[in-house]
């Protein structure tokens, strides 16, 4: 197997995704995973289904070595053919046992349905409770450990560009304009602006409260995308000081806005809606049908940590899309139990070091 060759797969398949690429697993091979190509075929040799499987090894002082599989954002294949359905997740079991796991982990994007729920733009999609269902009664279980977010907005590129406009709230369309009267200009970015784009992610994420990784990970993982092709970013100057920024990532017909970035400076100047609008365009141009704004709340409050971000991608006019979430077959019970319970204590202690390095990573 090789980059041509999986890449030539996912394109035959639905719902091809950014993090079951190739680059995706040599990319997280440098952070101590192991990635596993996994084909599916029909008894007529036709394609029907794929996944990158992540494998982490645990524990390497036990005998067992046991593992973790994790499957982001996969496996590919037609969710509502029941039959496939069932091969893979049998054939999951099986891989995860051959492979030693503790567990295997899921969160293909099957939808439970789009909109805000309660709302009238809610409306439900029986194929999401239908494979709930299934996973259920196969012994998996909804994952504690959501990795990606569960619920994202779409925006549908099929358009033109006075209907994009028309889709969005009157006041992001002010905004637009407003960001291109006062001086902000876009521009594309090149590898030697990465560890600026750094620099303001870091300040983002002190300011929004979440945490990020090392330098390092992000400065690796957007340039060796940008030299795959599969990533641009978009960064916003205004008068000649960079003061907001993005990175693009875009597979098939997809394209996915995954960091954001902005420091305080001139955001009354909006410089962070000039560059989506920037962003639609280029993943139209590059032939893009979808952009993923990557992230919606889990619960639509205003108590939610992520309303302030959704009120932003709603301006945009993004549509609601609720997933089935990370789903966890456990092989080795016991293990499984003791990881779980274990889990939480361990992301609290990399939350705390996180924000420590992140901060000295901005000067503050």
């Amino acid at each position: 197997m090789d980059a041509i060759t999986w890449s030539t797969i996912l394109h035959q398949l639905p719902a091809s995704h950014i993090l079951q690429t190739w680059e995706w697993g040599e990319f997280k091979a440098q952070y101590g995973w192991q990635p596993v190509h996994q084909i599916w075929r029909t008894s007529q040799n036709e394609l029907f289904g794929a996944a990158l499987l992540l494998k982490r090894t645990l524990f390497r002082r036990l005998g067992s070595q046991p593992a973790v599989l994790y499957a982001p954002k996969g496996p590919l294949l037609d969710w509502g053919d029941a039959s496939l359905r069932e091969q893979v997740l049998i054939s999951l079991s099986q891989i995860a046992r051959k492979q030693g796991a503790i567990f295997i982990k899921i969160d293909p994007d099957v939808r439970l349905g789009s909109g805000v729920p309660g709302e009238l733009s809610d409306v439900p999609d029986p194929l999401g409770e239908q494979v709930v269902n299934q996973l259920q009664s196969s012994g998996w279980r909804f994952s504690q450990d959501q990795i990606q977010f569960k619920n994202t907005m779409l925006i549908n590129l099929k358009r033109t560009e006075e209907e994009l406009l028309g889709s969005m709230k009157q006041k992001t369309r002010y905004n637009i304009r407003l960001a291109d009267k006062r001086g902000v200009e876009i521009r594309t970015g090149t590898i030697q602006d990465l560890p600026e784009l750094y620099s303001m992610y870091a300040e983002t994420s002190l300011r929004d409260g979440f945490v990020i990784r090392s330098a390092d990970y992000y400065l690796h993982l957007w340039s060796s995308f940008m030299q795959a092709n599969l990533a641009q970013p978009l960064i916003a100057d205004v008068g000649g000081r960079s003061v907001a920024g993005l990175i693009l990532f875009y597979f098939g017909r997809h394209a996915w806005y995954l960091y954001g970035m902005s420091r305080e400076l001139e955001r009354e100047k909006m410089p962070n809606y000039l560059l989506q609008w920037e962003a639609l365009r280029r993943a139209q141009a590059l032939g893009c049908e979808i952009y993923d704004l990557w992230g919606a709340p889990d619960v639509f409050s205003e108590h939610d940590p992520m309303w302030g971000v959704y009120r932003f991608k709603d301006g945009l006019g993004g549509q609601v899309i609720r997933h089935i979430g990370a789903w966890d077959l456990p092989v080795r019970p016991n293990l499984y139990m003791l990881y779980t319970r274990v889990l939480p204590w361990v992301l609290e202690r990399m939350r705390q070091r996180g924000n420590q390095h992140t901060r000295l990573a901005a000067g503050i």
